[in-house]
């Protein structure tokens, strides 16, 4: 808990969590809240940011500051997860996915594959999407894309991301958390879509897998 400084800030959960670094360490404190939420997607960003520029419009933090730390806090959780991928590396990385059920050696060759052709502009737009904006620095890692490479397309998507909801939140003002609202039902979208082309995904391993069963039992009569 923490005591607020004004009746309209949050006083408790994630919320209040970061407002409290907030309050603590300003501009600070919301950049190390950004670089945990992109070491543990289920901290949403979508909270803190506006969160953040609320903050901002309540004189306790400045908003350029609040920019600037939120993407430093975003570049800095990445480069994390991209270090874990490049120490992980290839090798392990196709070794853990192939344990998985229904996974082949040649869809992780496939995923490489697309990767490598399209490596930059996933890892750009992926800081567009929940969840992905996260995970898509561990298979930069893996794949060793140029460090100066990664770091500028994290740090502009980062910074297109962070400004607005910061933007938002500051414009919103008492009203910062219907930005959230609005974010949460566009993530909960984003996981619908990814359960659906999974569970795709599983049904043509499964029927294919079955097909070939069938064919073997009748050459094997």
């Amino acid at each position: 808990m923490i005591i607020a400084a004004t009746s309209d800030a949050p006083v408790g959960g994630v919320a209040g969590w970061a407002a409290d670094l907030m309050e603590k360490l300003g501009g600070p404190g919301a950049g190390l809240a950004i670089a945990l939420e992109n070491l543990f997607p289920p901290l949403p960003s979508e909270v803190i940011l506006p969160l953040a520029g609320f903050t901002a419009s309540q004189g306790r933090m400045d908003v350029v500051a609040a920019v600037a730390w939120t993407t430093a806090g975003s570049v800095v959780g990445a480069l994390a997860l991209y270090l874990l991928g490049a120490l992980l590396g290839r090798d392990r990385m196709i070794a853990a996915a192939t344990r998985l059920p229904l996974v082949k050696v040649a869809d992780v060759e496939r995923t490489e594959a697309w990767f490598l052709r399209h490596g930059t502009k996933a890892v750009f737009f992926g800081r567009f999407i929940p969840i992905f904006r996260s995970l898509i620095s561990i298979p930069a890692g893996v794949e060793r894309m140029r460090v100066p490479a990664f770091l500028t397309l994290t740090a502009a998507g980062s910074l297109i991301w962070n400004t607005a909801f910061i933007a938002a939140g500051y414009a919103l003002g008492a009203r910062w958390h219907e930005v959230s609202d609005l974010v949460g039902v566009y993530s909960k979208v984003i996981l619908v879509a990814v359960g659906v082309v999974a569970l795709a995904f599983v049904g043509i391993r499964l029927l294919r897998s079955g097909r070939g069963t069938r064919r073997r039992s009748r050459v094997d009569a």
